[in-house]
Order: C-alpha cells, then structure tokens, then sequence
C-alpha cells in the first residue's frame, strides 16, 4: 500500500514538472458557450490550457514554473481567417507603394529600387482611387523611370497589374490581344493596351514571369511568419495556395518548424488542384497545418470595379463587372472539392456574384450534399438583403474583413448606389441572424494587423475618427463580438473552434500579451494597441524588444 501511494505522489509530482503558471494578469476568453470570461491566472500544461481562475490557483501547483503578468492584458491568440500568407511574406521583400499619392511618387519609388535588380521587378499596393482624379495609370507612367526591365506591379487588391512597355513586350500583348473571359485589358483611345490588365487578363503577363523557388517560398514563409506572431497572430488562413506552396507548407509541418498554425485553401485556379485533392485530406498532430478546403474565385474587386453587381456601377454606364467563372463552372468546382471531402470557399465580392454562388451552392447541396462542410464565401462585401438569410438556410460562413469597411467606404459611396450598399459590410445583420463570422483582414491587401480590424468592427470610423458615430453604424459590432470574430469565428470555419480560438480546458494555450485593455481602453486607441508576447502551446515565440 505505500509503494502505491509512492508511485501515486510521484506521478502527481511529475505531471506538475512542465506545468507553467500564469499570473497577475488581466486575461480575457470568450467561451464556447458564447460568455467572456475574465481571469488572472492561466495554468498550461504541454501546452495545453489547464484551467484559469484567480492567483490563489498557484496555490494547486506548487512545483509549477511560475511567471508574473505583471498585469498585462492577456486574450487568446488571434486568428486571421484570410490572408495570403506568401503574397505577405514577398510584399515584406519587394517593392512596396501602399500609401502612394500619384503615378509619379510610384515612379520615383520603382526607379530607386529597380537600380540594383536584374530581370522582373515585382511590387505590389497602388490605388488609383488615393490619386488625384482616380484615373487608372499607364505604361508610360512607368516608361519614364524604368524601360529597360519588365515591371509589374499588383493593384492593392491583388485584382490587377500595372505594367510597363518592356512587360507587355515580353508577354507579347499588342493591340490585337483579346480581353480574356473575366478579365479586361484596359485600353487607350490608339486601341493600344493601356498598361492595366483587371482579373483573368493579368496573367497574360504575370504567366511570363519566373516561376517562385522552394528556397524563395520559404524565405517568404519564414518573413511573414515573424511579421505575423508581432501582431498576435497565432493562427491564419491563407486563402489560395499553389502546388509548389503545398508542397513546402507540408515539408515544413513534418518537420516541425512552421512558424504560425496555417489552415490552408488550396487555389481552385491551380492547373495541379486534381493532384492535390487526391492526396487528400491534411492535418497534422499539433493543429500547426491543415489543409481541407478550396479557394474558388467568382469575381473580381470593387476598386477595379471588377466585382460582379446586378445593377450597373454609378460611376461607370453599363458596367457591371466581371464574374470569373459561370454558375455552371463554379458548381463543378464545389463538386470536385466535394467529393474529396474538402469544403469550398468562395471569393465573391459584388451582389450578383454572391447571388450566383448562393445558386450555386444550393443546386450542388440538394444533388450531391456537402452543406455540413462549413462552406464558406470569402470578403461577401455587397450581398442584396434578401440573400444574407441564405447564408443561415445554406449553413454558409460569412469570411468578412472588418477593415475592408473602412477602407472602402469613400470608394464604395461612389461606385454603388444607396440600394446597392443595403447589405454591404453587413456584420451585424449576418450575426443577428445567428451566422457565424469569420473575421480577418485579406493580409497584405490590408495591413496584417488585427487591432486594426477591431477597431473598423467596433467603429466602422477611420483613425481619425470619421465619419463621427460610424459609417452606416447600424452595423457595428460589440467589443465581444469583434473578439469572438477574431478568434473563436476563425477557429470555428476552420472545424477548430475545440482545439483554438478560445483559453479553455484541453485547448492549446495560444496566448498573447498587450500594452492596453482591450476592453476598456478608449475605443480610438484600440487600434494602437501593441502585443508584447506572443505564444503558441504554451511556447514564447515572439516577444517585443524593450
């Protein structure tokens, strides 16, 4: 009898010698319950959350690692449930012109970086609709500085490229280059291209230019990864992936060195898509890879005026944008993924498109099934308010980007009418009909940061706090629901809302630090809110420099 005791207290003891104790801290969990809990003390065991409760809990660990808060502010780790995560790590590398205020400041820009580069230079982040007169810009604005190397460079969306006369030389684009279905090649009034391609006419060019490395995708994984844990991000979707990106993301979780949790969507526009789905279904032991879902696009972007509407653009007669693939295209693609058991996530941005896609998903779900996969709709900016309660009916998840919203709001009053914006960034009225979001912020076509998509949930008001009480307000989130957005709303889309998203018993202790209180900050700094530490299963993986 006491050898049995013996073994018992040793085991006790031995169960407790990787237990780390939390505490002195201001933490903050939403439950699965749909409550929000706050607690001082976080216990983690092999890193998975313990229990939470008050200080006194280190009493009941004695021989645990102990480590003072310090009062910091502690919320589960966040997740972003769309991104692109090598777009992200590549932007950090190239040549960036967010924030550009003409052709020309972009000009001067590409001319400085393109000095030292041979072949292609790549960058990425212009908006005409930020420039004076918002015109679309030319291959000669780019001639000017550099015309002896191609140069492309992504609009801010990712919905189009501005190239110079040296790219469209190569690509072997000339006036008699057709516009191909679902894209435009925009011309000038010669009938020359104009220099932009919008949607599917990109890749008359970007095809010609040379092919990512393993090496080069890694590189890209690795920067975008520390950019990501700085900012709280401990888990992210990366909505399109390619056959090579496949490839290394599988490498990297066999052999452990992932840097953050990735659910991946396989891109629907990949010539290798078949292959992959036929290697099935993937997740590994510590939840840092899965991969069980498609990325399928049905239109373009509303800054190139590319989303798919019903009615005309207001400010372009008889244009209604662009939809990528047929209704009948769109229900093969959810076929396929279906019946590999992968879910379908479709990028629709104008209501016309995600009226077709809500068709399309219906007609595939009453032949066929799949409505239990948590299908999602990616971005489901301008929906008709007689298609939001399909969402519910269809069990589709809503994929929104609070800051979308706020970015958008100017451009978006000029390119839609009043009846149009009706069910645009419409958050609440998804939630209030018992949807579940899935927030993020389509990273790097927006900053990666998530206070920045709390904040435009909470306020719908850019940093300067405009327009006063909120663009179309009746909108607005909670600070709860922006939270559980963030978090449980990502985990939840991903089939993870029992592993992530929340810091409840048996869940992995993904957890961050931050420099204010999330809830009772003043609502205009939530946006200036720092992370300080970031973990993931209980590991430190990102800690800020003092």
């Amino acid at each position: 009898m006491k050898l049995i005791i013996s073994l018992l207290a040793t085991a006790s003891l031995s169960c407790f010698a990787n237990t780390t104790v939390i505490y002195n801290i201001n933490g903050y969990t939403p439950t699965y319950k749909g409550e929000t809990q706050h607690f001082s003390a976080l216990v983690f065991k092999d890193g998975k959350v313990v229990k939470t409760g008050n200080d006194s809990i280190k009493n009941s660990f004695p021989d645990a690692t102990a480590i003072d808060g310090k009062q910091a502010t502690l919320l589960p780790g966040l997740v972003d449930a769309h991104g692109h995560v090598i777009g992200l790590g590549n932007n950090l590398s190239q040549l960036d012109v967010r924030n550009t205020h003409s052709a020309d400041e972009v000009g001067k820009m590409l001319a400085e970086f393109a000095k030292d580069k041979q072949g292609w230079i790549i960058g990425r982040g212009w908006n005409q609709e930020q420039w004076p007169g918002g015109e679309f810009p030319t291959a000669a604005d780019l001639d000017k500085y550099v015309k002896d190397k191609p140069v492309v460079l992504s609009r801010v969306d990712g919905h189009a490229v501005w190239v110079n006369s040296k790219a469209m030389e190569l690509a072997g684009v000339d006036k008699q280059t057709p516009s191909p279905a679902g894209g435009e090649i925009l011309k000038l009034d010669s009938g020359l291209p104009s220099g932009v391609f919008i949607d599917k006419a990109e890749t008359l060019v970007t095809q010609h230019v040379p092919k990512a490395s393993h090496a080069s995708i890694n590189t890209a994984l690795d920067n975008a990864g520390k950019h990501l844990l700085s900012l709280g991000i401990t888990s992210t979707h990366d909505a399109g992936i390619d056959y090579d990106t496949w490839q290394v993301y599988k490498q990297r979780s066999e052999q452990n060195t992932l840097p953050v949790r990735i659910v991946a969507m396989l891109s629907a526009a990949d010539p290798q898509l078949e292959t992959m789905l036929k290697a099935g279904k993937y997740k590994d032991m510590n939840d840092m890879l899965s991969i069980r879902s498609v990325k399928v696009y049905a239109d373009g972007a509303l800054g190139s005026r590319g989303a798919a509407l019903i009615e005309e653009y207001a400010d372009r007669k008889n244009h209604h944008g662009l939809m990528l693939e047929t209704q009948e295209k769109l229900e093969q693609l959810f076929n396929l993924s279906f019946s590999h058991g992968f879910s379908a996530n479709t990028h629709a941005i104008g209501d016309k498109a995600n009226h077709v896609v809500l068709d399309a998903y219906e007609n595939v779900f009453k032949k066929t099934g799949g409505i239990l996969l948590r299908n999602r709709i990616e971005h489901a900016q301008i929906v008709t308010p007689e298609d939001i309660p399909r969402f519910k009916t269809l069990k589709i998840i809503p994929s929104m980007q609070p800051v979308h919203a706020t970015s958008d709001m100017h451009m978006a009053e000029q390119r839609l009418t009043e009846k149009q914006l009706e069910g645009a960034y419409a958050w609440k009225t998804f939630l209030a009909q018992g949807s579940v979001i899935a927030a993020g912020s389509d990273f790097p076509v927006e900053l990666a940061n998530p206070f920045d998509g709390l904040y435009s949930a909470i306020t719908r008001m850019d940093h300067n706090q405009l327009p006063e009480g909120g663009w179309r307000p009746q909108e607005l989130l909670s600070r709860d629901e922006a939270l559980r957005a963030f978090t449980l709303g990502g985990a939840y889309a991903a089939h993870q809302e029992f592993k992530l998203g929340s810091l409840e018993q048996g869940k992995w202790a993904d957890f961050i630090l931050i420099d204010k209180d999330y809830y009772k900050a003043p609502v205009s700094e939530i946006h200036d809110i720092n992370v300080t530490q970031t973990w993931i299963a209980g590991e430190l993986k990102y800690k800020k420099e003092e």
